[in-house]
């Protein structure tokens, strides 16, 4: 029993092993009854020590996957838990829930598609210091609200990052939220109204497009190129319908991984000033990209762009701290609206990542999560290259390479990779219409994961060979 344990992994050695069992029992369908090797073997075998073989062991028994018999060692249980397939849980079809690990996933797929990092990546150290640090020092942030504009030592810290981003603004500018979403919501609630256009970027963020219908919005879509929104398509639309708003990504877009080159940022913002269009400016994946950059905020003068930020990518979707730049006049209207909805932040939260700023920690954890995705990026490409996949351009940052098979039948693709314990994002998950497409959303943080280069391998053998 080969467990392949990853001694450089944030995982505990004891959760691996554990992990690695259940996959063993699955994909090789032990039958039940079967005995395990003894613990002696398996953790000779695995280099591990015999108490974390015997814990992990423990556990399973407790989970009910495997049965202990005094004497005789531990077995695999006669009636294995009942976990529902992945493929039977309700979820919204436009959104992104099981690819943002929204949802739960029992059947233990790898979610090829998935929105975030996965969660062995995490890095837990940093975190834990600065969370017993803020519980020593600072009581009021474990009891309450944070101010209605978020915790000033929070702002002067993105304050500072917005000046290496050469965006100007200033602490009464900028405005904490409970993540993206929130200022994204703020953003609406405030400015927008039922039966307004928007334009949006497709193909595009899935959860954007959720609110905006929520919000009785109307969307016209802009194509999303390599080099950023379809400029001509979007002077058009903005002639032809007199939109309120245009939402776009600035780099490593969700889900094509594009950034917007400085000479199209230079047209959208043009285009802005002259058909007198608002710009919410996404830019969750800032911190992932490595290098000098531009962004609409960055060469607006007048105040037509809204800047969104968020920490949740990169360090802990559970901490949901975001940020919203705009004008002090705006800001005062979208703190107004946040503390009618939701009573302000989580003071704690805020603490906590103004503290993982301030030490440079949290700096330091961007650059090693930039370091491994360059790493892995290089090799999923490598791997979509080898298996003839079409890449729409090649992301130089971010988490995501948009491609697609040469195996066109979506159904086809989908039940190949399921094959290989692969979950395939939705054909209809990126389109603002939900209208179908056969392209795939991939993560490069996934990408090598060695399911994921056997499915890559399988759609590169199952084409019709060429006589």
């Amino acid at each position: 029993m080969e467990l392949r344990i990853d001694r450089q992994a944030m995982v505990p050695v004891v959760q691996q092993i554990v992990d690695a069992m259940v996959s063993w029992i699955r994909q090789g369908e032990v039958p039940p009854e079967t005995r395990l090797p003894s613990v002696r073997h398996i953790a000779r075998l695995n280099l591990l020590s015999q108490s974390s073989v015997v814990e992990a062991c423990e556990r399973l028994v407790a989970q009910g996957v495997l049965a202990s018999r005094p004497g005789s060692g531990f077995f695999v249980a006669a009636s294995a838990p009942v976990v529902s397939d992945a493929r039977d849980l309700p979820r919204f079809e436009g959104a992104e829930s099981m690819h943002m690990g929204l949802a739960e996933n029992p059947s233990g797929e790898l979610m090829l598609g998935c929105g975030g990092l996965p969660e062995s990546w995490r890095e837990t150290d940093d975190l834990s210091y600065a969370i017993r640090q803020v519980a020593r020092t600072d009581m009021a942030g474990l009891f309450n609200y944070s101010t209605p504009l978020g915790l000033l030592a929070l702002r002067q810290q993105i304050l500072k990052r917005l000046k290496a981003l050469n965006i100007e603004a200033h602490e009464s500018r900028i405005l904490t939220t409970t993540g993206a979403s929130q200022g994204l919501d703020l953003i609406v609630r405030t400015l927008l109204k039922p039966g307004d256009c928007v334009v949006v970027e497709s193909p595009g963020f899935s959860q954007l497009f959720d609110l905006l219908r929520l919000h009785g919005l109307r969307m016209l879509e802009v194509p999303r190129t390599a080099q950023g929104p379809d400029t001509q398509v979007l002077e058009h639309l903005l002639i032809q319908h007199r939109p309120r708003a245009l939402f776009i990504n600035s780099y490593h877009h969700n889900p094509t991984g594009s950034c917007v080159t400085p000479e199209v940022a230079q047209q959208v913002l043009h285009l802005s000033k002259v058909y007198d269009v608002l710009v919410i400016e996404d830019d969750v994946y800032a911190d992932m990209h490595k290098g000098p950059g531009t962004r609409l905020a960055a060469l607006d003068d007048e105040g037509r762009v809204i800047y969104v930020g968020s920490f949740s990518k990169t360090l802990s979707s559970s901490l949901r701290v975001g940020f919203v730049v705009a004008s002090a006049g705006l800001i005062a209207r979208l703190a107004e609206v946040k503390m009618i909805s939701s009573m302000g932040g989580s003071r704690f939260c805020e603490s906590v990542l103004a503290s993982l700023l301030a030490t440079g920690a949290y700096r330091k954890l961007v650059q090693r999560q930039r370091q491994r995705l360059s790493v892995d990026r290089t090799a999923a490409l490598q791997l979509l290259e080898d298996a003839e996949w079409e890449v729409f351009g090649k992301p130089c940052g971010g988490l995501f390479i948009w491609a697609r098979s040469p195996m066109c039948d979506y159904a086809q693709l989908r039940a190949q990779a399921r094959r290989f314990g692969v979950l395939l994002s939705s054909p209809t998950a990126f389109s603002p219409t939900g209208a179908a497409h056969d392209w795939q959303r991939i993560n490069v943080a996934y990408a090598c994961d060695p399911r994921a280069r056997r499915f890559f391998q399988a759609t590169a053998s199952d084409r019709p060979k060429a006589f």
